[in-house]
């Protein structure tokens, strides 16, 4: 197995032909605790209900979907928010990135979030904003050279439940 990552900027037609193994990424990572919006019992058919209003939202150019394949296959996925209020349209917003448990520790989502970067820059986007769960993927963000803005304490619940702190994140590109 070569191990190949690509990193490609999905439309609505080629996001809905890898709807099934986005919403597997999606489903995986809420089974494994990840906070992402979802609360448990979390399941493909949830995901892919989820997925199919991204792609609307990629149709409308309110969403771009960035996703990870490794050889050939989606293993992750992160979005840029793009529907921003008409006094910021130099900003967006850096959502639900997402990487399969199967294919972590392999510069994926550092790699999704290069990609983001990338095509946030070719939009005419220079600020961007994010938030994670605090100790999640901080290090991630921080080696990538974003600014930690603050911690905000019980900003959501964990999949399973239970307060957990949010992190947020700038970044010019």
């Amino acid at each position: 197995m070569s191990q190949q990552v690509d990193i490609i900027v999905l439309d609505a037609a080629a996001a809905n032909a890898a709807i099934d193994e986005l919403a597997d990424v999606l489903a995986d990572c809420v089974a494994g605790g990840a906070l992402v919006s979802f609360m448990a019992p979390f399941g493909q058919c949830d995901a892919v209900a989820y997925f199919r209003t991204v792609i609307a939202s990629v149709e409308t150019g309110a969403t771009a979907l960035i996703a990870a394949r490794l050889d050939g296959r989606v293993v992750g996925t992160v979005q840029l928010g793009l529907n921003t209020p008409p006094n910021q349209p130099h900003r967006a917003d850096i959502m639900k990135m997402l990487v399969h448990r199967v294919a972590r520790k392999r510069g994926i989502g550092a790699a999704l979030l290069k990609g983001a970067e990338a095509e946030a820059k070719a939009r005419g986007r220079t600020l961007l904003v994010l938030d994670t769960a605090s100790g999640d993927a901080e290090r991630l963000y921080a080696r990538a050279g974003w600014q930690r803005v603050g911690v905000i304490p019980d900003y959501a619940l964990w999949p399973g439940g239970g307060f957990c702190d949010t992190t947020v994140f700038w970044k010019k590109v």
